[in-house]
């Protein structure tokens, strides 16, 4: 058996929830390695629907292991809701379930202030963040000027790094007609969270150390998409982490080799949130029926998608950027009824045909998609468990997908319940 990385290889939305629940029933231990609480995880489980966004999927099953990496950025106050947002609906969370790295960088209200602040200044030039402090969390920790998880513990630590942290954000708030911040309220702020999220910290390396040499199996969550990455994805319109699969292992706290199997989430169509390039875009009444039928809605934010065609020129970079061993492709019922389907193979820019989107933002806004038409498929795919139970054309569809993207489907997704799942590869048999 091996470890497996679940990371989405789109924008993000592709249905990492159910795919990661789905495996989390065969892992032992489920961790994040990266992102902070803009990310949104739905999860469908006897019809109960669960919302997660920092905390790992595999917390809603008993007797799982869960853990935060030091790649994520904490809010501690959004934690603790969320902690006390599933304990309504039946679930507790403790330390002896879930255990957070010591040194995971912690999102304050400042961040959350110079986030919107930012975004307000930009104008039409803003780049769609959500809000919620990540992009400032990330600057500090690369600034070396951020407050860690750790650091709530000592009365002294925590007062030199406050005192580093508003020397740099004081003048930014003066230079945007903000007052500065007080750092004794902010103090007390975080003293009085303290006692509540500490308990939860712990070397999280050390424990997925321990896991591994017993012999269990490690689950590790990737969120948002891998367009979104910092460094592959359409910059500057991404997240402000790697979100390829190379970065479950310094996220986590493990070594490269102990990663194992990487299962890219792919959605059988192409959906984005926000602002940035998205060539397969369908500004129609095709565009408003995706979106419809696919209740493309985002999870954290709750802002609709926009939607479009296939784009298997893009998965197919993605695929090779993360290493992507097998997909889990999700939402095919949604392509249910159409007469034909279109799937993005390449993109002309300028004459030229490109087999890959080029990185400069001039170029790809240029970008016009060159499309392969299949014929679509009247019945309904809707619970399918068997590829018997798939209309010709629908194999066909997937049979497609797979030589495009050249990376084999490992399991193919027919609506939001868990079980409605054909399982071609088990990731975990590597």
């Amino acid at each position: 058996m091996t470890n497996v990385a679940v990371v989405g290889a789109q924008w993000g939305d592709e249905g990492k929830g159910k795919i990661v629940d789905w495996l989390s029933e065969r892992a032992d231990v489920v961790v994040r390695f990266q992102g902070g609480h803009n990310a949104g995880h739905t999860l469908v489980i006897d019809g109960k629907v669960y919302k997660l966004s920092l905390l790992p999927s595999g917390i809603v099953r008993e007797g799982k292991q869960s853990a935060i990496g030091s790649g994520v950025v904490l809010d501690p106050w959004a934690l603790l809701d969320e902690i006390e947002r599933i304990a309504e609906q039946g679930v507790m969370v403790g330390p002896d379930r879930l255990k957070i790295a010591e040194t995971v960088p912690l999102i304050l209200p400042v961040h959350r202030d110079l986030d919107r602040l930012r975004e307000e200044a930009a104008g039409k030039a803003k780049i769609g963040t959500t809000g919620r402090g990540i992009g400032p969390a990330y600057e500090d920790k690369v600034g070396r000027r951020a407050i860690r998880l750790g650091d709530l513990a000592d009365d002294a630590t925590l007062s030199d790094r406050i005192d580093r942290l508003l020397a740099h954000h004081n003048p930014l708030r003066k230079g945007l007609g903000e007052p500065p911040l007080d750092g004794a309220a902010l103090k007390a702020e975080l003293l009085e969270v303290a006692g509540k999220i500490l308990p939860f910290a712990a070397p999280v390396w050390r424990e997925l150390d321990r896991a591994r040499k017993e012999g269990k199996r490690i689950l590790f969550e990737g969120a948002q998409g891998a367009l979104l990455d910092i460094d592959y994805g359409t910059y500057p319109y991404v997240t402000s982490s790697n979100t390829m699969a190379g970065a479950a292992a310094c996220g986590s706290g493990v070594g490269p080799g102990a990663v194992g199997y990487v299962l890219g989430i792919v959605k059988a169509y192409t959906t984005r949130v926000g602002s940035g390039p998205f060539p397969t875009e369908l500004d129609d009444a095709v565009g408003q029926r995706l979106g419809e039928r696919g209740h493309e809605f985002g999870t954290v934010t709750g802002r609709k998608r926009r939607c479009g065609w296939f784009d298997a020129c893009l998965v197919r970079q993605t695929a090779t950027t993360s290493g992507i061993n097998g997909v889990a492709l999700t939402k095919l019922d949604v392509l249910d009824g159409f007469e034909e389907l279109k799937i993005c193979t390449g993109y002309m820019v300028d004459g030229v045909e490109y087999d890959h989107l080029p990185a400069a933002a001039a170029l790809q806004a240029k970008a016009e998609p060159i499309y392969e038409t299949m014929p679509g498929w009247s019945e309904s795919t809707e619970g399918a468990r068997r590829w018997a139970d798939l209309p010709a054309a629908a194999v066909k569809y997937v049979k497609r997908v797979e030589e495009l993207i050249e990376t084999p489907v490992a399991l193919l997704s027919t609506s939001p319940e868990r079980e409605d799942t054909i399982l071609v590869t088990d990731p975990f048999a590597g």
